[in-house]
């Protein structure tokens, strides 16, 4: 092809697809392309099926320069493992320095691709693109995915070789550049899990185990790719609040695939740096290792870990359990919520009755009108706003528990500049918001009682107007108003003591994000999962919606909850198979899964799972 065209495109082969006979498409290097005129762009696959595989195709012979370039880039969208095709389209010196698991950019769509007409003369064996975009999201290098915004723009150069007059790419993009549905089509969420320092989850003796999400490819054994970021440690955004039983160092003893056997039990083996772990410290591992691969096929229900050529121990799932728990595996004995007459009423969680008990004690006597209400994860205690915002008070759900004075009160002058809807945590201590425009505060109560810790959010911009802390008591969800927009921001949980002789402890909130980017007006949410809220906002110029969001800004895969008119509250147990329950225009209502909505009660307001 000559020099003249280099800067054009012809129509190759396109993309053949090998349908359910064999579940694959193959990307040859000419996709979507023009008969003539400039390359505009590769276009993003449309969505496949999750279990067709795709591979790419090498560059053909006398290839021209925008065949190289979209070759290249639909290459990058396959389930080659380790990249080698891609790497054909590039110079050997270029594919030596390339590191593709440094980043993946996430696009709306296909990059946009232009050649640089300046760049390069007429004739010339050196020709500039320019990759361009609108950035959905990032991928960092510990596999942490990102929300982003804003122009992706990137220059990616080739030149001819003299001998062979073929065409490669000397300078590719930074990473991995994709559009938005090949993403999710090649890569998925996992949680893996690491255990909160210092930190049990409600009346349970055993640590409390915090779910990391990270995106792993999804047809390149992401088992094994699981099984090592977990024993690399944690994503920056944790590694503070948590750690992990494998001693530093520890990694898979040899570079092959893990595949359970047909008893789906998984044999690990380790190198030499956990030779020395006693049974206590194997079984936490074996946790972990459990936790983290519970959602992936095949199947693992036992862990065997091996090191220093023995085994070290073994662990089935109901063993892990014991080891540590996690917040979905906790469910919740009650529904709570407000009756007509601002009392602390209760209903089975895992049934459907719709005659609500008053709770014993005092806050379902009556003695206090409540607005808003937290019950403690062992639904031992519970905590209540009273009806003008001002006044927090925290009682004991036993028959004849007295309820003395309030154990906070805003300066506020209306509900909406008083105290938020409290949170209890995993240890029992109470969380509750000041929204006081004067002095506006995150506070926090030892088990409930006693003089309120003013909590640092270094960075934070805005008021804070509720507050949900997730069952493994390192991560807070909190919903920020700022002018005129409110967003949902997930931050993470330090403590420490403030070195004087009461110890009293100091708490903190770092490196809070957004997870829901996209909502210009977030008016209620709730965890819904170990990584998972459930939230009810509005997009700019949009109506009313309900979704699921991951704690990193991710959207889960799987159906979003049945729309439901006129929310105003919003609840959800970490435990799936609880009911969503709401609070709308037709009083409290629930959703049980696999059904449709369903009214409770008429006369309720201020539904609440423990927590």
């Amino acid at each position: 092809m000559g020099a003249e065209r280099e800067g054009g495109a012809r129509r190759g082969p396109g993309r053949a697809v090998a349908y359910a006979a064999c579940g694959v498409v193959l990307l040859a290097g000419c996709a979507s392309m023009p008969d003539s005129g400039d390359l505009r762009g590769v276009e993003s696959t449309p969505r496949q099926d999750t279990h067709v595989r795709v591979l790419a195709m090498p560059p053909h012979e006398d290839a021209s320069s925008s065949e190289i370039v979209s070759g290249f880039l639909e290459a990058l969208t396959s389930d080659d493992p380790n990249y080698e095709i891609a790497r054909k389209y590039l110079t050997t010196e270029a594919s030596a320095k390339w590191r593709p698991l440094l980043s993946t950019t996430v696009l709306a769509d296909g990059p946009g691709a232009e050649p640089d007409r300046v760049g390069g003369r007429e004739g010339s064996d050196s020709l500039s693109y320019t990759l361009t975009g609108t950035k959905v999201a990032t991928v960092d290098a510990q596999q942490s995915y990102s929300p982003a915004s804003g122009d992706y723009s990137e220059t990616m150069h080739l030149t001819r070789d003299q001998k062979t007059k073929q065409w490669r790419i000397d300078v590719p993009p930074r990473g991995v550049v994709m559009g938005k549905s090949d993403f999710q089509r090649n890569y998925m969420s996992v949680d893996k899990y690491y255990f909160a320092t210092n930190t049990t989850l409600g009346t349970s003796p055993h640590t409390a185990a915090v779910a990391d999400p990270v995106y792993v490819r999804r047809n390149v054994d992401p088992l094994t790719e699981m099984v090592r970021s977990l024993l690399k440690g944690p994503t920056s955004r944790l590694d503070r609040a948590v750690r992990s039983s494998f001693p530093t160092g520890t990694a898979l003893k040899k570079d092959d695939s893990l595949t359970p056997d047909d008893q789906n039990r998984l044999t690990v083996p380790l190198n030499d740096k956990a030779a020395r772990v006693g049974p206590a410290k194997c079984k936490e591992m074996a946790a972990q290792l459990l936790f983290t691969l519970q959602n992936l096929t095949p199947t693992v229900d036992e862990v065997a870990l091996r090191a220093g050529g023995r085994q070290l121990c073994a662990l089935t799932e109901a063993g892990a359990e014991d080891v540590a728990a996690r917040g979905s595996a906790q469910g919740a004995e009650y529904l709570y919520f407000l009756d007509d007459k601002h009392r602390l009423v209760r209903l089975a969680a895992a049934v459907n009755d719709t005659k609500p008990d008053p709770v014993p004690g005092a806050l379902g006597e009556g003695e206090r009108q409540l607005h808003s209400v937290a019950v403690s994860r062992d639904e031992d205690m519970a905590a209540g706003v009273g009806t003008d915002g001002k006044e927090l008070y925290v009682g004991a759900l036993v028959a004849g528990g007295p309820l003395g004075d309030p154990e906070l009160t805003s300066a506020g002058r209306t509900p909406e500049e008083g105290l938020s809807a409290p949170s209890w945590d995993a240890q029992g201590d109470l969380w509750v918001a000041d929204r006081d425009p004067r002095n506006p505060r995150l506070l926090l109560l030892k088990e409930g009682v006693g003089d309120p810790l003013v909590v640092k959010t270094p960075g934070l911009q805005g008021r804070i107007e509720s507050v949900r802390v997730a069952a493994d008591g390192v991560r807070i969800a909190l919903v920020v108003k700022q002018g005129d927009k409110s967003s949902l921001l997930i931050g993470r949980i330090e403590r420490s003591e403030d070195g004087r002789a009461e110890e009293r402890s100091v708490a903190s909130v770092h490196e809070l994000r957004s997870a829901t980017p996209e909502l210009e007006e977030v008016t209620a949410m709730s965890w819904a999962g170990d990584s998972r809220l459930v939230v009810v906002g509005r997009e700019q110029g949009g109506v009313q919606t309900m979704r699921y969001v991951q704690v990193d800004g991710s959207t889960p895969e799987g159906p979003a909850p049945a729309a439901l008119s006129g929310v105003k509250e919003i609840t959800a147990s970490e435990d799936a198979g609880l009911p969503l329950v709401g609070y709308s225009e037709d009083g409290i209502v629930r959703l049980s899964p696999g059904a449709q909505w369903q009214k409770v009660v008429t006369d309720g307001t201020a539904p609440v799972y423990p927590g």
